[in-house]
């Protein structure tokens, strides 16, 4: 289930690219650029921090869901799909954080 509503969500934010700005909410972040989009990640980060503070599981999980959609905004607007960060965790499940960052090449 998870995979697919990541699709659906991806396809339906490769749709609003074509959009009006003025009847779409992802439209118009698109069309006031990337400095936006990562202003609402930023935000979205910023509440979701306070609501883990706040320890209240249901406002958590919102702010979570925020975050995600906002950072699938950005995957879109830079022409890449949610399937290339779950190949990522992917190939790092099982790998040692320590050793995994390790191995990036700075």
């Amino acid at each position: 289930m998870s995979e697919d509503i990541l699709n659906k969500v991806a396809a339906s934010l490769e749709q609003r690219k074509q959009a009006d700005a003025s009847e779409s909410y992802v439209a118009s972040l698109y069309a006031k650029g990337l400095d936006s989009i990562l202003k609402k990640i930023g935000e979205e980060a910023a509440e979701t921090i306070m609501a883990a503070k706040d320890g209240e599981a249901d406002k958590i999980i919102y702010e979570i869901a925020d975050l995600w959609f906002h950072s699938l905004v950005l995957l879109a607007q830079q022409g890449l799909h949610p399937d290339q960060v779950l190949a990522e965790l992917a190939r790092r499940f099982g790998v040692s954080g320590h050793a995994e960052k390790a191995s990036r090449s700075e």
